[in-house]
């Protein structure tokens, strides 16, 4: 069986992008068709400035939306990356592996690292070196293929590339994973700049839908997103990003074609309303099986507990191979 092996990180409040672009192929896909891991990865949470009452309460909040979007304990592997040594056991070895050169190139260093120095913020050695640990999450588990966003892409082939160096130098260790892209809404756009990615850190968070928004909140922000100039509803990537953004988000929710979707309506208003009432639709269950186990929070604890428990068994042989391949001595 296929293994398969992604996480969430728990830097903000997990949004409707996370769930079109991830948790619902997770939920409805790969924990049926693959051995899957799905870890909160708390520890790339510490690679900027960050408090660290909100870490632990966002990896709580984010464990347990994946519980409520329908992971299922018993179909797959659910727990927090900082629970399972081998993540940074690994992560050494690897960092012995690559070079300063490859991780410098890294798109998401470059681009972070410039807006901390902006700030005027030092940059902390992990946000150089955090896609070593990101590649130690997967070649731990044998992992087959990954699930990524297309920003994440780079980093796989980081983790590739480090698989296929260590096992020609130390000898055959690890599986070389690839990457898999999800064909639907796997890049949601923030509703008041859509040539941007819906992210959940961002400071405002006016074009961003939140999984536990109310109702009413997840319309009033779709009927206030960013349209484009003219009145005719057509799909087209780069000259009515905002429209298009909409007619994504409208077809992922109802298993649509946005290119058909677009024949449908004559005004923007009309496109907004339908894509609001959808949306509310598709996140109403999950809210409501967050707030229940958001009450039972003794009940999350022991699904992490055991997926700790399985992951540690998955990973720890491996690992203790790499310690022993590149030279280390058995403990």
């Amino acid at each position: 069986m296929t293994r398969i092996f992604s996480g969430i990180k728990p830097t903000g409040h997990l949004t409707l992008g996370n769930y079109l672009g991830a948790l619902r192929r997770w939920v409805e896909v790969d924990q049926h068709q693959a051995d899957a891991l799905f870890s909160v990865v708390d520890l790339h949470a510490l690679t900027v400035e960050h408090d660290p009452a909100r870490v632990r309460r966002l990896s709580r909040q984010a464990a347990t939306l994946m519980l409520a979007a329908g992971l299922d304990p018993e179909l797959c592997t659910v727990f927090v990356q900082s629970h399972v040594d081998e993540h940074a056991r690994l992560s050494y070895l690897l960092e012995c592996t690559a070079t300063d050169g490859e991780l410098r190139r890294m798109i998401q260093y470059k681009e972070k690292a410039a807006q901390a120095r902006v700030a005027g913020q030092s940059v902390r050695l992990s946000l150089l070196t955090y896609p070593v640990l990101m590649a130690a999450d997967i070649l731990a588990y044998g992992t087959d293929e990954v699930p990524v966003g297309d920003d994440q892409a780079q980093h796989v082939e980081l983790t590739r590339d480090l698989a296929v160096r260590f096992n020609q130098r130390y000898g055959h260790t690890f599986t070389v994973p690839k990457a898999t892209h999800p064909p639907v809404a796997a890049r949601v756009m923030d509703l008041q700049d859509p040539t941007s990615k819906m992210g959940k850190s961002h400071e405002s968070g006016a074009g961003i839908v939140y999984l536990l928004d109310e109702a009413d909140v997840v319309r009033k922000k779709i009927m206030r997103a960013v349209t484009d100039s003219g009145r005719e509803v057509e799909y087209d990537r780069e000259g009515k990003p905002g429209i298009a953004n909409l007619l994504e988000v409208l077809a992922a929710c109802e298993g649509g074609n946005p290119i058909e979707l677009a024949g449908v309506y004559e005004s923007y208003g009309a496109l907004k309303k339908d894509t609001a009432e959808a949306v509310v639709e598709l996140l109403r269950p999950v809210r409501e099986r967050h707030a229940e186990l958001a009450a039972d929070p003794g009940r999350v604890d022991e699904v992490l507990r055991k997926g700790a428990e399985r992951a540690r068994g998955m990973a720890r042989p491996r690992v203790d191979a790499a310690y022993q391949a590149i030279g280390l001595l058995p403990g």
